[in-house]
């Protein structure tokens, strides 16, 4: 696996792949790597002939008073991982040498960057536009492979892509788990053991709605209220939003008459996670 630590050296790795008409794929990460990284990696290889794995932690999503400094950094294990799945392209950059000094440029997708986690997050969406937007312009790919529980940042950067024309072709791979439901990330490393049991209401709200709706229930009102129930039954968690969405808009949905994301985000101790389904 060749690792690139600059933009020069990334652009000519991928240079030489594309030169011979490979089919270049790339699956952007914060590293801290779990089955869930690696479950884009897998189908990334399954499509493509070359893969490359970006592991930055970017600190334009991150808010002040966020994990930045203790975000978890795992580096020599992430490599480990990604040389037996396979990977070609390691792209691991400094802060420094994605922004350059007096940088002032940002990519915003308006109208959907406020929405859900970036109600809550404020500037959370703008910094992760812009640094993929700079990731797909430094890598290069034709495919850029992404998890479904990061459901509204995957509608933004589709936006993002859309807007500005940019030749790449964006992947959603499901959510990987837990055997008992919790959906992977790599914050689950700052739970407790009693947050972690505490962590599954996540998963059980969401169930719970997915239960009324197979038996016809179409009011979104209602579908929350009831997932809001599981909340109730766990006072150690603290519910952010739970929302029922148009999958591509964001958009709060009322009656559900065609697919709908619902959408969930609470804080287990001081550890923030997001989980979703899909309603069809």
């Amino acid at each position: 696996m060749k690792i690139c630590k600059t933009i020069d050296d990334m652009r000519a790795a991928s240079r030489a792949a594309r030169h011979v008409g490979k089919r270049f794929g790339f699956a952007p990460t914060m590293g801290a790597l779990h089955e869930g990284h690696l479950s884009l990696v897998r189908a990334a290889k399954a499509k493509c002939d070359v893969v490359a794995v970006s592991i930055f932690v970017n600190p334009l999503q991150f808010g002040p008073n966020e994990d930045l400094a203790k975000y978890p950094r795992t580096f020599e294990h992430d490599v480990e991982l990604l040389e037996k799945e396979g990977v070609d392209i390691l792209f691991a950059p400094s802060p420094e040498e994605m922004y350059p000094a007096g940088a002032v440029t940002y990519v915003n997708v308006e109208g959907l960057s406020d929405k859900l986690c970036g109600k809550s997050r404020p500037g959370h969406f703008r910094g992760v536009t812009t640094v993929v937007a700079k990731l797909f312009h430094i890598v290069q790919p034709s495919f850029a492979f992404f998890g479904q529980k990061d459901a509204a940042q995957t509608a933004i950067i589709r936006r993002m892509v859309r807007d500005l024309n940019l030749p790449v072709e964006i992947v959603v791979c499901p959510i990987v788990r837990e055997p008992d439901g919790l959906a992977m990330s790599s914050r689950n490393a700052y739970l407790s053991p009693l947050e972690r049991k505490s962590a599954l209401v996540l998963h059980a709200s969401l169930k719970q709605i997915s239960a009324e709706f197979d038996q016809g229930k179409r009011e979104a009102a209602a579908l929350i209220a009831a997932g809001k129930k599981a909340f109730a039954q766990e006072p150690a968690v603290r519910l952010d939003y739970l929302e029922i969405v148009h999958p591509d808009t964001l958009e709060p949905m009322h009656q559900l008459v065609g697919p709908s994301l619902v959408a969930v985000a609470a804080f287990v101790g001081n550890t923030r996670l997001i989980d979703n389904i899909m309603l069809r």
